[in-house]
Parts: C-alpha cells; sequence; structure tokens
C-alpha cells in the first residue's frame, strides 16, 4: 500500500510539474478551467485537424472511443509487465496517443501530396483564364477534377454550392473550410478578388503564386531529406528500453523486483524519461507549417 501511495505521489507531482512548465496550468487541478467559448473553439479546431486528415466524416465519439480502446490494452500490455496499477496507466496514456500521431501522419502525408500538387494546379487555372478565355469558376473546378483525390472532395462541395447558388464567395468559404489549407486559402482568395473586382493582373498574381509555392516545396523537402538518418534513430527511443523491460521479466526473479516500491519509482522514472525524449525528438525534428490566412 505504501508503495502504490508514493507511486500515485510521485506521478502526481511529475505531471503538475510539467503541465506547469510546459503549458503554463496552476492549481492541483488536472487541466485548467475550460469555459464555453474555449470549449467550442476547441471543437472547431478538432474539426479542421479531421478535415485535413481526410476524417471529416468521422464521428468525435467514434474517434474517442478509438484512443479509449488503445488505452485499455495499452493498459494490460503494461500491467503484464510491470505488475502496477500506476506504470500501467501511464504506459495505457502513452498508448492511447498512438491513434492521434497515426492521424496526425495520415494529415502530415495528406497535406504534402496537396502541396506538391498546387503550383501545378494554379498554373492550370492561370493557363485557361489568360489563354483560353475561361471564367474563373470553370477554370477552378475543371481544374479541381483533374487535382489529387485527397482534394475531390473539397472541390465537390463547392461546386455543388456554386450550382446552386451561383455565390462564388460563398462557394470559396466552402472550398478554403473543407481543404483547410494554406496555399488553398492563399489562390482561392487571389481568385475572389479578381472575380469581384476584375482587371488584368491575375496572370501575373498566380505567376508569381505558384513560383512561390514551389520554392516552399522544394525547402521542405530538402529539410525532411536531411532528417530521414534522425527519424530513423527515433525508433530507437522506444525499441531499446522495450527490449529492456521485457528481457528484464524473463530473468530470474526480475518481475517481482518490478513489483516493489523501489521498482515501480524506478520504471515510473524511466517511463517520464522515455516519453520526454520521444515527444522532444519529434518536436525538434518537425517543420514549421504555415498559418492559414483569410479565415473566419
Amino acid at each position: 500500500m505504501t508503495a502504490l501511495l508514493s507511486s500515485v505521489a510521485v506521478t502526481l507531482g511529475l505531471y503538475w510539474l510539467y503541465t506547469s512548465l510546459a503549458f503554463g496550468w496552476s492549481g492541483l487541478g488536472f487541466g485548467p478551467r475550460i469555459t464555453n467559448v474555449e470549449l467550442q473553439r476547441r471543437r472547431a479546431d478538432l474539426d479542421v485537424w479531421l478535415t485535413q486528415a481526410g476524417l471529416e466524416d468521422v464521428n468525435h465519439r467514434e474517434f474517442f472511443a478509438v484512443v479509449l480502446l488503445i488505452f485499455s490494452f495499452g493498459s494490460a500490455i503494461g500491467f503484464a509487465i510491470f505488475a502496477g496499477p500506476i506504470p500501467a496507466i501511464v504506459v495505457g496514456g502513452f498508448s492511447a496517443s498512438f491513434p492521434v500521431a497515426t492521424y496526425r501522419l495520415r494529415r502530415q502525408h495528406r497535406r504534402e501530396r496537396a502541396r506538391e500538387a498546387w503550383p501545378r494546379m494554379i498554373e492550370e487555372i492561370r493557363l485557361q483564364t489568360a489563354s483560353m478565355g475561361r471564367s474563373i469558376p470553370r477554370a477552378l473546378f475543371e481544374v479541381g477534377r483533374r487535382g489529387p483525390e485527397e482534394l475531390h472532395p473539397g472541390f465537390e462541395a463547392a461546386h455543388r454550392e456554386w450550382l446552386l447558388t451561383t455565390d462564388f464567395q460563398r462557394t470559396i468559404q466552402v472550398l478554403k473550410e473543407r481543404l483547410a489549407d494554406p496555399t488553398a486559402d492563399l489562390t482561392a482568395e487571389t481568385l475572389l478578388i479578381a472575380y469581384e473586382l476584375g482587371g488584368t493582373d491575375l496572370d501575373q498574381r498566380l505567376e508569381a503564386l505558384a513560383e512561390d509555392r514551389r520554392q516552399d516545396l522544394q525547402g521542405r523537402k530538402d529539410a525532411r531529406s536531411r532528417q530521414a538518418g534522425a527519424r530513423f534513430s527515433r525508433v530507437f527511443v522506444l525499441a531499446v528500453p522495450g527490449g529492456m523491460a521485457l528481457a528484464g521479466i524473463s530473468i530470474g526473479d526480475g518481475r517481482a523486483a518490478y513489483q516493489t516500491g523501489g521498482g515501480q519509482l524506478i520504471v515510473l522514472a524511466a517511463l517520464a524519461m522515455v516519453i520526454t525524449c520521444w515527444v522532444w525528438a519529434g518536436r525538434v525534428m518537425q517543420l514549421p507549417e504555415p498559418d492559414r490566412v483569410f479565415t473566419q
């Protein structure tokens, strides 16, 4: 009982210390008090995040049900290895982040594919409006139909809005909401201004925007290629300690040693270091994402 209480005290102390330093939280609660406005903003951010991951049709409850299932499975594995409830909860909590990380990786790949396609799409829109005399809405939807599959739902929703209302401003808003991409925001607003105000400089504006996107894309490719070795090495942050933990329970009375008070404290400290190193390594290698513009 004493070992359990000590483990709980150490875990809570580490949690309060980390949240105070990393997030600036104060008090002895498990998080800051959330207002209704803040709750609505977080729900909106979650909707944008799921949209960017291609999961705009995923229900929030289904998403959290998957997280809870992975948490339970991870906790069971943690208890089987370390024979303690607190380490099991820590392992389960870390495992519950895997679905989030998977969706985040899927979102990253989706945005990379869209980012690679946008310079070509902008050039096609420029050629259709300048050389072929197409209207801006027609050029936008034709190019969108030939774009990457990840962008099709957004363009289809915008096209439906255009057919129903012929309101190009509302159509652009639907397109930006469904694509949730900074380059899409810039391109859509450029086309909207040209559509509403007219002018002869749309060709130059789109050409400059396409060149800017190509330079940004090349810079990201170069940075990601330099990180390839470091990203592979990051796997060993989990693989090596996990292998050592499994080896520990198979040698002598290793599992019994985990059950002692001192063993539980050492396990908690080791788990905290492993998780901290894993998160820190991911943040260090994370490329900055451009902010969205002209959002409401």
